[in-house]
């Protein structure tokens, strides 16, 4: 845990006690996590009481990202849908409080796996459950209702390579610190790979180990967090960002965040063939969302980088220029094998 930078304490504290959701002054907040995205706060009450509080990084934004009023309405949109995600309690929009928009959310007990010595603390079967249990989990988003949940308007329908390509080669050239000739010689060759769309489903667009809440003892998922990326499109492109987040032994460049290497984590192609087989979705076209992951994660390391620039408080692992070089080389390497 972290101090709480960002926040004015006192008013936080004032709206969160006026929410009506018992909170027993004094409050106290802790920076918690290692999210580069939207910050993640844990807020505990007088009488030991904890939530979750969420807004967006510190320094200048792009447009559009850290939408933390969208990713109010995602979360309750998902109330009864089946998919494991936190309660929302309140959302602030008040300048008197914060200059940003404020997210308050149950505290669901669990684990994360976001430190590597978590995941060495758990047993070889544990890391076999917890794999499972994203492959299903993940199956289990893409299975989400879209007009009963009433999340059919949420985004584009429109074929989802094209709109990501576009997207992200914008977040590049918005948030580029450098020159990287292979990021832009990556986006031709996944525009030119561009598969057609099959189908439209949720897309959480950040599925990865470090964006759950789990059992320790049983390896299921308690909480799937971190929605702001949230959007409609392709649901391959949720299992390329998971197998671009898993890495494995032999891969050719180092990863950030390496547990998923460790013995007992499914390998990329089990972890693939569990959401198939629980999905019942095809994954012909899983080598080029893979790809674009990867590419996609560069992306957002660099975005990362600008921020720790501009407020070393932003700084992070997947925000230095060695982590975002290594994605790349992976991206290459993966584009390769599929033939892209």
């Amino acid at each position: 845990m972290r101090p709480a930078g960002g926040l004015d304490e006192g008013r936080v504290a004032a709206w969160i006690a006026a929410l009506g959701i018992g909170a027993r002054t004094p409050l106290r907040f802790a920076r918690v996590g290692h999210g580069q995205s939207n910050l993640t706060f844990l807020v505990s009450d007088a009488a030991g009481a904890r939530w979750v509080l969420r807004r967006p990084p510190l320094g200048r934004l792009l447009a559009s990202a850290h939408d933390v009023a969208r990713e109010h309405r995602i979360l309750s949109a998902l109330e009864g849908t089946g998919v494991p995600a936190p309660r929302v309690l309140g959302l602030c929009t008040d300048p008197d409080v914060s200059d940003v928009p404020l997210l308050l959310m149950e505290h669901v007990e669990g684990v994360v796996v976001d430190r590597i010595e978590i995941a060495e603390r758990l047993p070889p079967r544990r890391r076999a459950d917890v794999s499972a249990a994203l492959a299903s989990t993940l199956a289990d988003v893409h299975a989400v209702d879209l007009e009963r949940s009433g999340l059919d308007s949420l985004a584009s329908h429109a074929p989802y390579a094209a709109r990501q390509l576009k997207r992200w080669q914008g977040q590049w050239e918005a948030s580029r610190t450098r020159d990287v000739p292979a990021i832009d010689a990556l986006a031709r060759r996944l525009r030119a790979a561009a598969p057609a769309q099959r189908d439209v489903t949720l897309v959480h667009g950040d599925f990865q180990l470090q964006n759950v809440v789990v059992d320790p003892g049983t390896g299921d998922v308690r909480a799937v967090l971190d929605w702001e990326l949230c959007t409609l499109g392709d649901p391959l492109a949720d299992l390329g960002t998971l197998l671009a987040y898993w890495p494995r032994p032999g891969d050719p460049a180092p990863a950030v965040f390496p547990a998923p290497a460790l013995p007992g984590f499914l390998s990329r192609e089990q972890l693939a063939g569990a959401y198939a087989q629980t999905s019942g979705r095809p994954l012909g076209a899983l080598g080029f969302w893979h790809v674009l992951g990867l590419w996609k994660l560069a992306i957002i390391g660099e975005g990362v980088l600008r921020r720790a620039q501009e407020d070393p408080a932003n700084a992070a692992p997947a925000g230095t220029a060695q982590a975002i070089d290594d994605l790349i080389v992976r991206a290459l390497a993966v584009a390769e094998a599929e033939g892209l």
